[in-house]
C-alpha cells in the first residue's frame, strides 16, 4: 500500500529521467518501471496519471507517429543550458576539481539519463591550476548570510607557503570586518569597508578560515557604492591608490580598453590611427603589469606622477635581466 501512494512520485520521476523528445516510452514501458519497485498499474491508471501530471504543470508531450509514446518536454533547464552551465563550472579557477565534478552530477540530474551521456561526453580533464580550499562554498554562504543580514564577520587569513602548507597573516590574529560584496575576478573574493581608513579592502575567498558570522550589526557604509564601477577601476582585486589617467591606445585596442574600463570611460579618437582613453584606475604594479602587456600600442600620459612610477616598474623589472 505504501508502495502504491508513490506511484504518481515513481512515475514523475520516470518521465524526467527516462525520457526526452528522441525517446518516447509507452504505456508498457512505465507499467514495467513501476512494476520494478513493486507497484502494479494499469493502462487506464496510467492515462490518468499522467493527466495529473499535466495539471501538476510537467509538460507531458504525446508521439502520435509510428512511435507511438510519451516523454517530457520542457524542462527547467534545457540541454543548450546545461551544456552552457557546465562550461561555467569548467572553467572556474576557484572551484577545485571534486566539487566541479560533484556540480557536474548535478547539473546531469537535471535532464534525462540521454542527455546526461551528452553531457558527460563535454567533461574533459582538467588540469588547469584550481583552488585547493574545499572550505570556500561555505565561506561563500557566510558572507552572503551575512550581507543579507546586516552582519559583521570574522575570520582568519592566510597565505600558502612553498611545502603546500598554511601561513596566517598576523600571527594568525582574527580579522573582523564589515562586507560589502562578493566578486569574482578569476577567484572569489570578498569587498569589505575598514571604517578606520574609511576604505575597502579585499580578500581572497579561498585563503579564509574560520569564518563567522557575528551577531554584532555590520556599520554604516558609504552611500553609493556601486560595485560594478568599483570593480572595473580595480585590477586584479589588488589595492592601489585611486587614480585618473590618461592613455593613448592603438585603436585596435578598443575593444579591450571597452572590456576594461566600461563603455562610460571617456574615450575619443585622435591623430596616429590612435585613441584616447580617460579613465579611473587603482594604480600600482597590477595596473602596471597590465599595461606593459601591450608594449607600444600603450602610453601612460597623465599624470605625470604615475608616468614616473612606471618607468621606475618598468627599469626595476628590466634591470634583473641586464
Amino acid at each position: 500500500m505504501a508502495n502504491k501512494k508513490l506511484k504518481l512520485l515513481y512515475l514523475a520521476r520516470f518521465f524526467q529521467q527516462e525520457t526526452d523528445e528522441q525517446h518516447p516510452k509507452t504505456l508498457q514501458e512505465m507499467i514495467a518501471y513501476l512494476a520494478s519497485y513493486d507497484i502494479s498499474a494499469e493502462r487506464k491508471s496510467i492515462y490518468d496519471d499522467i493527466e495529473l501530471l499535466r495539471l501538476f504543470g510537467m509538460d507531458i508531450q504525446t508521439v502520435k507517429a509510428k512511435n507511438f509514446g510519451y516523454f517530457l518536454g520542457e524542462r527547467d533547464f534545457q540541454l543548450p543550458e546545461l551544456k552552457l552551465l557546465i562550461d561555467v563550472v569548467q572553467a572556474s579557477p576557484f572551484l577545485t576539481k571534486s566539487k566541479s565534478m560533484e556540480l557536474i552530477a548535478k547539473l546531469e540530474q537535471l535532464t534525462s539519463r540521454y542527455g546526461a551521456r551528452q553531457l558527460r561526453r563535454q567533461v574533459y580533464v582538467m588540469n588547469r591550476l584550481r583552488t585547493v580550499n574545499e572550505t570556500l562554498y561555505y565561506a561563500v554562504d557566510g558572507i552572503n548570510t551575512a550581507i543579507n543580514e546586516n552582519k559583521k564577520i570574522s575570520f582568519r587569513y592566510f597565505d600558502w607557503t612553498v611545502d603546500g602548507q598554511k601561513a596566517y597573516r598576523r600571527s594568525g590574529a582574527v580579522y573582523v570586518t564589515d562586507p560589502v560584496a562578493l566578486c569574482v575576478d578569476r577567484y572569489y573574493y570578498l569587498v569589505a569597508y575598514d571604517a578606520a581608513i574609511r576604505d575597502y579592502r579585499h580578500y581572497r575567498v579561498d585563503r579564509i578560515s574560520n569564518l563567522t558570522v557575528l551577531d554584532e550589526q555590520r556599520g554604516a557604509l558609504p552611500e553609493g557604492f556601486d560595485l560594478g564601477t568599483y570593480t572595473r577601476t580595480t585590477f586584479d582585486m589588488y589595492n592601489g591608490e585611486s587614480t585618473r589617467v590618461t592613455l593613448r591606445m592603438d585603436e585596435k585596442l578598443l575593444n579591450i580598453a571597452i572590456d576594461r574600463f566600461g563603455a562610460d570611460a571617456h574615450m575619443r579618437a585622435v591623430d596616429g590611427g590612435c585613441i584616447e582613453v580617460s579613465a579611473e584606475v587603482e594604480s600600482g604594479p597590477t595596473f602596471y603589469g597590465w599595461l606593459f602587456q601591450f608594449g607600444a600600442q600603450v602610453k601612460l600620459l597623465a599624470p605625470q606622477t604615475a608616468v614616473e612610477d612606471f618607468k621606475a616598474w618598468c627599469r626595476d623589472t628590466l634591470s634583473q635581466y641586464e
